[in-house]
């Protein structure tokens, strides 16, 4: 049983402005006040973009290869509201919105399910947060990590495999990943699902919901938004938390929220992601943190054992953020990336050559 996970999906700002339904274009940040900046600084980095692109246009070749794979689930970070609310969220410097028109985007990339619990998906408030939830409930995708109140924040998404089985999808965010407490949902208040950080007593309350609803044969994911945006020093509690998940019944740890990949293990035969890097984004241009490559974009494709979910492969296609649109990695891009996945990785053996398709493989040690 193959899989499809991935880091962070931001299909707002920038993005939003070249796809067919753009948003107001206002920004409060420091230094940008006008989302079409964004497009203007990768267009002077990688040449002109044809506004209004085709809604699948940012995930490029991503989609060839995902239809390639057939996994029987996609499962993303969107880190992104869908609104057209101007409620700017106070206190934060950063704020994407995609405009609910522009949901085809999303729909082309066939997601199963669309975590929430991230810093983004609240940007425009409460009543922003109610709209997106409306819009992706309104396209058919199913979300998780965030809802209406706390019942409905921590609630898994469950997609239905074949043979009967489950994928059960449980998401959460920590305050390492900039999510606000005051993000927190309640018994009456909508918000996201919320975890103050990694700790035996966190772990042991998510322990107690998936054994309260995995049945023999599902595959659980926990999605959690947690972690500095840059590094590749994992903190110890981080670690010893997500080891607390597999031994509670997590067959993946899903972490996102770094800005470039992150260390990856294999624990007692299951698979922890602590950083999937960004995937869809408008950061081109911005310079500061080239040693990261977080022009590399991870497709990543772990299969499972059925009946066990131990992880027996994980594949990983490599791509490459040109003029807002994801195309092949050149094979120096493949050779940086091995080399840096055989670094940051623990449990597998050395990475193999890329295959033909340009996907490295990693399997279990």
């Amino acid at each position: 049983m193959t899989l499809f996970v991935c880091g962070d999906v931001m299909l707002g700002r920038g993005v939003d402005q070249i796809l067919p339904h753009p948003g107001d274009p206002e920004l409060r940040e420091i230094y940008v006040r006008d989302a079409r900046e964004y497009v203007g600084m990768a267009e002077a980095a990688n040449g002109p973009i044809p506004c209004p692109v085709d809604s699948s246009w940012p995930w490029g070749d991503a989609l060839e290869v995902l239809d390639s794979a057939a996994p029987a689930a996609r499962v993303i970070n969107l880190e992104t509201s869908v609104t057209r609310s101007d409620s700017f969220a106070p206190g934060k410097e950063i704020h994407y919105r995609m405009h609910p028109a522009n949901l085809p985007c999303l729909s082309a990339a066939r997601p199963d399910v669309c975590v929430l619990a991230n810093n983004h998906v609240l940007d425009f408030g409460r009543r922003g947060l109610a709209e997106t939830l409306d819009s992706l409930a309104g396209a058919d995708l199913r979300t998780a990590g965030a809802g209406r109140d706390a019942a409905e924040a921590s609630r898994p998404a469950t997609v239905l495999l074949d043979g009967g089985r489950r994928l059960l999808v449980f998401s959460f965010g920590m305050p390492s990943s900039g999510v606000p407490q005051s993000w927190a949902a309640t018994g009456s208040r909508g918000g996201v699902g919320f975890v103050a950080g990694p700790s035996d007593a966190a772990a042991a309350e998510v322990a107690d919901r998936i054994r309260r609803m995995k049945r023999p044969g599902d595959i659980v994911v926990i999605s959690v938004h947690w972690g500095s945006n840059w590094g590749y020093r994992i903190p110890r509690d981080q670690v010893a938390s997500a080891h607390a998940l597999v031994d509670a019944g997590a067959d993946i740890v899903h972490g996102h929220s770094s800005h470039h990949p992150r260390p990856m293990e294999v624990y007692r035969g299951k698979l922890v992601l602590y950083g999937c890097g960004d995937l869809i984004n408008d950061y081109e241009g911005i310079t500061g943190h080239e040693q990261y490559r977080d022009d590399l974009r991870l497709l990543y494709l772990p299969s499972l054992e059925p009946g066990t979910g131990e992880l027996t492969d994980l594949h990983i296609t490599p791509l490459r953020a040109r003029r807002m649109r994801l195309c092949h990695a050149s094979s120096d891009d493949y050779q940086w990336l091995r080399s840096l996945l055989d670094r940051l990785s623990e449990g597998f053996r050395p990475c193999a050559a890329p295959d033909p398709e340009g996907t490295l493989t990693l399997r279990a040690a």
